[in-house]
């Protein structure tokens, strides 16, 4: 695969839609009807990939009736105070409880555990679901620090720690991708 700024393109465009394409039928293959389904992303970028996910199922299912919602996890996560610059929050938008619901949250790349877990403390918030599982596009296997899985992956990704994985969107980068860089974060 092609090299491109020391990073490694891992997923193309046409894999990329391919990839949202199946989850979305997985989630219809688990879920049916999705009257009780909440599909909620993660903000930032597990929005973009809720949003093509609610778009796909639209698609394929014609009008389904579940409840979608974007969630800021900026305040829950057990970081935050530790940081050296402030940071800036996004907002969550959900107009709904998730009480006896099946919650699916949505992020980009399932990495450490630790986004999901503030996910799940700040679904708290919105009720008590019956159920929550995890979607995400890449599941990165190593150095997770908490004992969470992902129920729907896109891809998995073995990468040692100091690889970072870069989900990249058409509606922000130009260009639907997936690249990994062998060292630290790229500047962007």
């Amino acid at each position: 695969m092609p090299c491109m700024d020391d990073g490694k393109l891992i997923v193309s465009s046409v894999r990329f839609n391919l990839i949202i394409r199946r989850l979305s039928h997985h989630i219809l293959e688990n879920h049916g009807h999705l009257s009780d389904v909440c599909l909620v992303g993660i903000q930032e970028k597990g929005v973009l990939l809720a949003e093509r996910i609610k778009s796909e199922i639209t698609q394929i299912h014609g009008n389904p009736t579940f409840s979608f919602g974007k969630l800021d996890i900026t305040f829950y996560r057990d970081d935050f105070r530790r940081r050296d610059i402030s940071i800036k929050a996004a907002s969550t938008e959900m107009d709904f409880l998730v009480e006896d619901k099946n919650v699916i949250l949505v992020d980009d790349v399932l990495y450490t555990g630790r986004t999901v877990h503030a996910a799940m403390t700040a679904l708290q918030d919105f009720g008590r679901p019956r159920r929550v599982e995890m979607l995400c596009m890449v599941n990165r296997r190593f150095n997770r620090h908490l004992p969470i899985t992902a129920n729907y992956e896109g891809l998995a990704v073995d990468a040692l720690e100091d690889a970072y994985v870069r989900v990249e969107w058409k509606e922000r980068e130009g260009q639907d991708r997936v690249i990994l860089f062998s060292g630290k974060k790229p500047q962007v």
